[in-house]
Order: structure tokens, then C-alpha cells, then sequence
């Protein structure tokens, strides 16, 4: 068993921050923005050029659903006619969790909001898909992903063969189309889940396939992984984090993102944001909050990408920030003011990448029934 703590890295190194980026101008990559002004009229700081609205509140009466308690990971959808839905998390305990979804015109406005997945229980995370539907993450010891439709028609069906476990988030490699999963427990793994077969779509079988724990390469120290096929993803007999004893572990798994050949995700127990390169089946810490004087990143969870590869990570406590990784640049694009008993959750771009949505979980209380969900607006538009 290899523990991926401080002293336990040998010869996995702190690698600079070599985010693919695009050729696209250095004014529009948001490493370029300025400092942070004074909180607006929402609490919300922000560079120049940039504004917040607030989109719902816990609680709100939107179309008929109530929009839901304690939201968390989130994503956005393209729909017809050039709008796009944004779904978010319930981590709500007991069954009364789940997943709702807002629905927006072409114009941004908000003309539409209902449940995807209820009767549930701590619903944290998940991902979004390439064949558009939302991947929502019960993080219970014998948790399970629920695959659910963002629009609303379909009935959330549960996907057993991705493994029962405390399951945090899920990205796709949309080249091979295989399924990443993070685990969020002190000594958590990072799973891989590989199709049997693929529907006349060219969408992978959920329900048939098999799932892999990552394991370190012998002589590697870490720095070179393979993949090692779980006896028992069902979790009866043993949990799956202990079922392989060379799998590597990693303390609090949180968010995933896939982009370019390159897995990117985050462990809150160490503050350090991964980087694994499926070609090679390389893996590097990009980020490690123990390597600054004074971090600008802490409490680190969800997080996403533009196109141009720039990560985007929230804190779950720390400054109340999202934090810029582009390249060498480690610089905040937003903090919440006066909600320090929150976590920001779910941050996702709209499809045109104009627009930027995410929650406080918790709001300025402190509580579960008061969280905020927000939209960012000053984005260059971009393709993603």
C-alpha cells in the first residue's frame, strides 16, 4: 500500500503548472486579470469588468420546486434554442438529497427549475458527461452514482458497476471514454471504470463494464501509475479502497476534471491538486499548499476549466475563494465576504463560457437551508 503522504513521496515531484494552453490572446486567458475589488452589493469580490447576480436562494419557490438545501457539485448543459441548464447537487443527509436543475434562455434568463434525482443521501459531486447527463455522487461509505437527466424527462437510474464507496466526483476522458472517480476518505483511492461495450451511439455501457484502483508502477515512488482490476466493486465483503494492497491513497479525495490527456483533481486533506497523464500514465502534484509561505489556495474541492486549460478551484473554507492555476499564475477570481462558515460548491461555466455559476453551500448562517447560488458574468465567450 503506498500512502501519498508528506513523507511518503520518494520520487513523485512538484511539477510546474503545464496547463495546455491555447493560442488564444493573453488578455482573454484569465491569468491576465486584475486584482480583486471591494465586495458588491451580493458580497462578492471581483476583478473589474466582471458582476454577480444571485440566481436562487435554498429555499426559493422557483417554477413550482423548491430550490434545494445545501447545494454542491454542479454543471451546465447546452439546450435548445441556445439556452442551457445548470444542474446542481443536494448534500442533504437521510434521504432528502438529490440533484435540481435551473433553465435558462438564450438571454440568461431564468425560465424554468425542477428535480432530476430525489430521496437520496449526500449527494456531493459527480460529472457531466460527453452524451449530456449529469453523474450525481452519494459520498456514503456504500454510496452510489446515480446517472440523471439534466432536462428533466428521464428517470435518474443508478450505475452499480461504477462501485459502492464514498463516492465524491466522476470525469469522463472523452478520448477513450473512460470513467475517473475520486473518494473522499483520509485513505481514498482514484478509480477508473472501463466500458465492456458501447451503445449504437458510441456511448460506453454503465452497467457492463469493469473497475480499476490506481497503483503505483514498482521502482516508481509513485511518479509512474498502472491500473489494477477490483475484485469486488459491489464493496460486500471488503471496502474497495482495501481490496487491492498496492493501491495508492490519497487523503480526501474531492473534485476531478479531464482535459487534453490530463486528469486533474484535488485532495482537501493535503491541499495539493493532482495531475495524471493518461498517455503516459504519469502522475504530478501541480499545486501542494505546503510549499507556500503564505497559500493563496486552501481547503481545496471542486473545480473545472476553460478551454484554454486555466483551472478554476473552490475552497471549501480557506479565503471563500476560486483560485486561478494557469501556468505559473496562482490568483484568486472571486471571494465571498462574511460566509466563512461555507464552502464554495459546484462552479461550471455555461456552454458559450460567457458565464460562471456556483453555490454557497451554506450562505452567510452557516446552515444547510441557507445556501446561495450564483452566475458570473464578464467572460470572453469561448467554445468549451
Amino acid at each position: 500500500m503506498l500512502e501519498l503522504g508528506a513523507a511518503g513521496l520518494g520520487g513523485l515531484m512538484i511539477a510546474p503548472f503545464l496547463f495546455p494552453i491555447s493560442g488564444q490572446a493573453a488578455p482573454n486567458r484569465l491569468a491576465a486579470i486584475g486584482p480583486l475589488q471591494a465586495p458588491d452589493a451580493n458580497g462578492v469580490r471581483l476583478p473589474a469588468g466582471f458582476a454577480s447576480r444571485i440566481i436562487a436562494r435554498s429555499g426559493d419557490d422557483l417554477f413550482g420546486y423548491r430550490w434545494h438545501a445545501a447545494p454542491d457539485g454542479g454543471a451546465a448543459f447546452a439546450s435548445q434554442n441556445g439556452g442551457w441548464v445548470y444542474v446542481s447537487n443536494s448534500e442533504m443527509k437521510n434521504k432528502t438529497g438529490g440533484a435540481g436543475a435551473l433553465h435558462f434562455d438564450h438571454t440568461g434568463q431564468l425560465i424554468d427549475a425542477y428535480p432530476i434525482l430525489s430521496h437520496t443521501t449526500l449527494n456531493c459531486a459527480g460529472g457531466a458527461t460527453p452524451w449530456r447527463t449529469w453523474l450525481s455522487c452519494e459520498e456514503t461509505k456504500r454510496g452510489h452514482v446515480w446517472e440523471c437527466d439534466p432536462f428533466g424527462t428521464q428517470p435518474a437510474i443508478i450505475r452499480t458497476a461504477l462501485g459502492r464507496f464514498k463516492h465524491e466526483a466522476v470525469a469522463v476522458d472523452t478520448d477513450s471514454m473512460q470513467l475517473y472517480l475520486t473518494e473522499d476518505e483520509p485513505d481514498g483511492c482514484l478509480y477508473r471504470y472501463t466500458a465492456n461495450k458501447f451503445d449504437a451511439s458510441g456511448t460506453p455501457v454503465l452497467d457492463d463494464g469493469y473497475l480499476e484502483v490506481m497503483q503505483a508502477l514498482a521502482g516508481s515512488h509513485g511518479k509512474r501509475v498502472q491500473w489494477q482490476r477490483l475484485p469486488d466493486p459491489a464493496a460486500i465483503l471488503q471496502a474497495t479502497r482495501k481490496q487491492v494492497a498496492q493501491a495508492m491513497h490519497f487523503n480526501g479525495g474531492e473534485g476531478i476534471w479531464y482535459q487534453h490527456g490530463v486528469v486533474y483533481f484535488t485532495t482537501k486533506g493535503d491541499n495539493r491538486v493532482w495531475a495524471y497523464h493518461t498517455k503516459h500514465r504519469q502522475l504530478d502534484i501541480l499545486y501542494d499548499a505546503a510549499r507556500h509561505a503564505s497559500p493563496v489556495l486552501t481547503g481545496v474541492d471542486n473545480l473545472t476549466a476553460n478551454k484554454t486549460g486555466e483551472l478554476l478551484v473552490a475552497e471549501d473554507g480557506g479565503n471563500m475563494q476560486i483560485v486561478i492555476l494557469s501556468g505559473h499564475t496562482i490568483k484568486p477570481l472571486l471571494q465571498i465576504v462574511g460566509q466563512k462558515r461555507s464552502e464554495i460548491t459546484g462552479p461550471a461555466f455555461s456552454p458559450d463560457g460567457s458565464r460562471l455559476y456556483f453555490s454557497s453551500q451554506r450562505g452567510t448562517t452557516g446552515r444547510h437551508e441557507d445556501g446561495i447560488t450564483y452566475e458570473i458574468t464578464g467572460f470572453p465567450r469561448q467554445s468549451l
